[in-house]
């Protein structure tokens, strides 16, 4: 979450920037007066107490002395029960302030573009050469050879839920293979995580209380299916302090990711492009602050590379103010070129949330004897459904067969 003092310290520019990213201003009214009363009740709180506590030590000296210690004894308890009584009314306010903030999204850089949305991102390089058919190439979904069945996808579950089979089946299981190895060689190390995690978890990277309505509840249970495996990896470290030579801790994880998908009716209704179950190669880091551009810069190259190294054309796009997730301060998103759509979708999008995260579920290293906020960054490195798909559209042959990239024969 945001840093409550700095938002007491420099209100407007904190505000100027959250506007940019779409926060209503209503709702920055509302953060900056309670903010301000919290301020003052708090104070006044510290106020009384120390009062409170000078008394106490002259009330020892008229003990000793032998003084009235009535009128004293009254002021001392009148103090306390107002102490008490702004104790509960700072714990209320604080409470209040920690439900707003919590659904307050981090702020941008100042590097990133200012725009509305996706149609305002900037695409900084293009990678790659794009195939050349000498037939009308397909979109996925409509090539014949029987590696995708959407009809019994949907017979075993419902919409937006599909069944890959035969050497489609090989492949996506070989093109997580491949995506663990590759990151591995990058530095990162894998771990296999739970696939459902509690509130606390959820809280820490920011998918509740915000995004409640796109995570699937496990009915009876403080669980929910996770979303992606960041939640996992960065969560490994929760309310830890980490010893400053141990950053960054560079990590990776293959996971399914679930997500009900909520306002996305209409979008991407066919293929395998937007699915409530999807394979997913992630990649996390948790770094010193002064690292964590420099760490983000690793990142964009290895899932880039990873893509290179499939032959598959992409595009690397910064992401516009209004298009940010609500994590993050600044995400490049990789998007990859699809012949039989005509066009590049995002396939990874790598981003750094500094120490917004880290503030959220007290990831923290020491330097010395203090104690300071980690910062977090995670990355798709890949969509494995959207990689496959990208293959079976790239590498397509006349008669709907697909040629699989040289690099994942061995996987096969």
């Amino acid at each position: 979450m945001i840093d409550i003092k700095l938002l007491q310290r420099d209100f407007e520019n904190v505000a100027a920037s959250l506007v940019k990213k779409g926060v209503d201003s209503e709702v920055l009214d509302n953060l900056k007066s309670l903010s301000e009363e919290t301020k003052i009740k708090r104070q006044e709180m510290e106020d009384v107490t120390a009062s409170q506590n000078k008394l106490s030590k002259e009330f020892g000296r008229y003990k000793k002395e032998k003084l009235d210690i009535a009128p004293l004894q009254a002021e001392i308890n009148e103090l306390k029960s107002k102490k008490q009584a702004l104790e509960e009314e700072v714990r209320v306010l604080e409470e209040n302030l920690s439900s707003i903030v919590l659904g307050v999204p981090n702020i941008p850089d100042e590097i990133v573009p200012v725009g509305k949305d996706e149609d305002e991102n900037v695409v900084l390089e293009t990678i790659g050469e794009k195939p050349s058919f000498d037939f009308e190439p397909k979109e996925h979904w409509d090539l014949d050879n029987g590696w995708l069945d959407f009809e019994r996808g949907v017979k075993l579950a419902k919409s937006r839920f599909s069944a890959i089979r035969g050497q489609g089946a090989r492949l996506e299981r070989a093109l997580i293979n491949y995506m663990l190895d590759f990151n591995r060689s990058r530095g990162f190390e894998e771990w296999y995580v739970p696939f459902m995690a509690n509130t606390n978890t959820l809280q820490g990277t920011g998918q509740l209380p915000k995004f409640e309505e796109d995570l699937f509840k496990i009915e009876g249970e403080d669980l929910y299916l996770i979303p992606t495996a960041e939640v996992q990896l960065t969560n490994l470290y929760n309310d830890e302090i980490i010893a400053v030579d141990e950053l960054p801790l560079m990590l990776t994880s293959y996971t399914p990711c679930f997500r009900k998908e909520a306002g996305s009716a209409g979008r991407d209704t066919r293929g395998l492009i937007r699915q409530h179950q999807f394979d997913k190669v992630e990649m996390v880091a948790i770094t010193k602050q002064e690292e964590s551009d420099e760490v983000f810069e690793k990142m964009v190259s290895c899932a880039s590379d990873l893509l290179t190294s499939l032959g598959l054309a992409h595009q690397k796009v910064m992401l516009c103010t209004g298009d940010l997730g609500f994590s993050a301060t600044k995400t490049i998103d990789l998007e990859v070129w699809l012949p039989g759509q005509g066009k590049f979708r995002e396939i990874s999008s790598i981003s750094n949330t500094r120490d917004f995260q880290a503030r959220r579920a007290k990831i923290r290293y020491k330097d010395g004897k203090k104690n300071i906020l980690a910062h977090t960054l995670n990355g798709s490195s890949l969509a494995v459904g959207r990689t496959l798909l990208a293959i079976m559209e790239n590498y397509q042959q006349a008669d709907g067969s697909v040629k699989i990239p040289e690099v994942l024969e061995k996987y096969m």
